[in-house]
């Protein structure tokens, strides 16, 4: 199942949850300004990364800054307690499920969630329209 962590107030987040439902792929939603990322879940991101929590924490926003903390240097329990406390910490949308992870939104990423039968039919199409 593909898990998506947002924020309602982000456009990139209302692009990937549109895209989504475009293409009739299902998905859970894990709203950030209202619930908390479950520990399981960022153990999952972070093992989907390249860099670890560099490429899921947003280091040049106020929050970050204000937190004065090195996340490389963290152990996972506080670096998941300051991320349960600060959710505005993590880029968005965190779009993932047992194979991949695709942070933020553009259009080529979001297509390694499609179903491998969905792609074969769209390449079919596309090559009868050529």
């Amino acid at each position: 199942m593909i898990k998506i962590y947002l924020s309602g107030s982000c456009s990139s987040c209302r692009k990937a949850k549109k895209w989504l439902r475009k293409h009739h792929i299902e998905f859970e939603e894990i709203n950030l300004s209202k619930d908390v990322m479950e520990k399981d879940d960022l153990i999952k991101i972070l093992s989907l990364t390249e860099n670890g929590f560099e490429d899921i924490i947003v280091t040049r926003g106020k929050t970050y800054a204000s937190l004065n903390y090195n996340f490389d240097e963290l152990g996972l329990e506080k670096a998941f307690e300051l991320i349960q406390e600060n959710p505005r910490l993590l880029k968005r949308p965190l779009i993932f499920d047992e194979d991949c992870l695709l942070i933020g939104f553009n259009e080529d990423g979001i297509r390694a969630f499609i179903p491998p039968e969905v792609r074969r039919i769209e390449l079919r199409e596309r090559l009868i329209l050529v």
